[in-house]
């Protein structure tokens, strides 16, 4: 005889649901409040909102939630609010992700090369990573022929650099910059 159940998926409901719109269950972080959390998800949403609006979404008064966000502010917790930009509409669609080894891990030939990669707005972020090489870089351009003239001009020219090997993305499947809380 069959059964009358029916089958029920292995994700767990928030997921299925729709798990982006479910609020995530508060975390123990040192020195932050659970206002203090609501505060900071909203204003990972929209940086731009009014205090007047926050304080709606928070329920607290706007003298508090302005506390609030000064204190958090004060503290390093918010770094700062910028506009999140299109690069296609930009002319720097193609994302490159560019592992770089030095020629020597030195650390005069490290500093040599954090300095220069500072001052080059063509490099989005580098970073220091353990494995089988010494940094990476990520970057956005036009397009592969732009890139190979960055690869060229830039990457290239940057102080104690041996080899490099790209990874031109295909495609962007996740891309947020939102901390979770």
């Amino acid at each position: 005889m069959p059964s009358s159940r029916t089958k029920s998926s292995t994700k767990p409901k928030a997921a299925r649901a729709g798990a982006a719109l479910a609020e995530p269950p508060p975390r123990a972080i040192e020195g932050l409040d659970r206002t203090d959390q609501r505060i900071l998800r909203v204003l990972q949403r929209d940086g731009r909102i009014t205090n007047l609006e926050l304080a709606q979404q928070v329920h607290l008064s706007p003298t508090a939630v302005l506390e609030r966000v000064k204190r958090l502010t004060r503290d390093g917790v918010i770094l700062g609010y910028e506009a999140r930009l299109n690069p296609a509409r930009l002319g720097a669609a193609m994302l490159v992700f560019i592992e770089v080894m030095l020629d020597r891990t030195a650390p005069d030939v490290m500093e040599s090369f954090r300095a220069a990669v500072q001052v080059r707005p063509e490099i989005l972020e580098c970073h220091l990573v353990a494995g089988g090489f010494d940094y990476l870089i990520k970057t956005r351009v036009a397009d592969m022929a732009a890139y190979r003239e960055m690869l060229a001009s830039v990457i290239w020219a940057l102080p104690g650099v041996r080899e490099t090997r790209t990874y031109a993305v295909m495609e962007e499947v996740k891309n947020t910059t939102a901390l979770p809380l």
